[in-house]
């Protein structure tokens, strides 16, 4: 079952170079249940390129960026040049993770011998509330069972998923979490959304400070801050929400910022 059936234009993706030909390659989008995407040889390098296999192989896995996506054809247009080292390095980090947490669900299945469609809906209620199932497990480690009191679960699902959270994840750094509503019925609410979620991004400058920001579902947002104590993480969180809700409030929208049963509106 994929969580998410189609990536967004934009997105990082990891992919599996299945097929290498003379304009390009085609590949299978791992997150994606194996959904085939194509990389133009335009999209491979910058400059001119004469032969694709002088940098993409069969079997190879690659980070991509999604540049379009048509459902009805069931195909997804990908560029392998507009993948910086750095994102390329925090994508494969990222899916990582992920592996790890789907093996992790996988013993929470086998422990609490839950059904494979109660299973399915656990990982999509996991997903909408946190984000990634690598979040929720770090959630768990870090802040036992409160992130998971109004998902309604039955108790010894959550009483697994901490005990092999604790087990497994060690936490060099602290990791704290909000969450912003965010509306906007203007012609370009979207645009609006996107940019009092950049405010956010550009909001944080200090080094060693990390800050994911990932929709959870219409309307919320997920403000995640990774610092090394918790008096920068709550001050991180704090000016970042602030900046995504003064931003959307100055654009013309709507914004509330939720943290521990508790809403601040603008």
């Amino acid at each position: 079952m994929d969580i998410n059936e189609w990536p967004d234009i934009g997105d990082f993706v990891v992919c599996t170079v299945k097929d290498v030909v003379d304009f390009g390659a085609y590949t299978t989008l791992e997150e994606y249940g194996g959904k085939e995407g194509f990389i133009h040889i335009s999209e491979i390098k910058a400059g001119w390129v004469k032969y694709v296999r002088d940098y993409v192989r069969e079997g190879q896995k690659i980070v991509c960026k999604v540049l379009k996506v048509d459902t009805g054809r069931r195909h997804i247009d990908l560029s392998l040049k507009d993948v910086n080292e750095h994102q390329k390095r925090a994508k494969i980090q990222d899916w990582k993770n992920e592996q790890k947490a789907i093996k992790w669900l996988q013993f929470v299945e086998e422990e609490t011998k839950i059904k494979d469609e109660e299973l399915d809906k656990l990982k999509i209620k996991l997903h909408e509330s946190f984000g990634s199932l690598h979040s929720a497990f770090e959630e768990a480690a870090i802040n036992g069972e409160a992130p998971f009191e109004e998902m309604k679960l039955e108790e010894n699902v959550v009483k697994s998923i901490l005990r092999i959270a604790q087990e497994n994840i060690k936490l060099p750094f602290v990791h704290i979490a909000g969450f912003v509503d965010l509306n906007c019925y203007l012609p370009e609410g979207i645009e609006v959304i996107k940019k009092s979620l950049m405010a956010a991004a550009n909001e944080i400058q200090k080094e060693g400070i990390k800050v994911e920001i990932t929709y959870t579902g219409a309307p919320r947002y997920r403000i995640k801050v990774i610092a090394p104590d918790y008096k920068t993480a709550e001050s991180v969180l704090k000016n970042a929400s602030n900046a995504v809700i003064t931003t959307i409030h100055k654009l013309g929208g709507q914004g509330v910022y939720h943290r521990h049963n508790e809403s601040v509106k603008a």
